[in-house]
């Protein structure tokens, strides 16, 4: 169930769309960091199912070390 009210990615306020071990992910991050163990291999979608909340934490914490500040959309509400 996901709980969060924004991204879990620093600065972005995006809403969450996807869960990205205990906390949630906005659809574009979402999909960066689908591409990002895509690129690992084969074996981590099947080792990432495998694993717990707390271990896929770990991992979605190592993919958000690779994003830059300026990568990361905003996602502010227009006004």
């Amino acid at each position: 169930m996901m709980l969060d009210s924004r991204c879990r990615v620093p600065n972005c306020l995006a809403k969450p769309y996807a869960p990205a071990g205990t906390q949630s992910i906005c659809r574009d991050h979402f999909l960066n960091f689908l591409t990002w163990r895509r690129r690992r291999g084969p074996q981590m979608f099947v080792k990432y199912a495998a694993m717990t909340m707390s271990d896929r934490d770990t991992i979605a914490a190592e993919w958000q070390k690779t994003l830059r500040v300026d990568e990361v959309p905003s996602n502010a509400p227009k006004t």
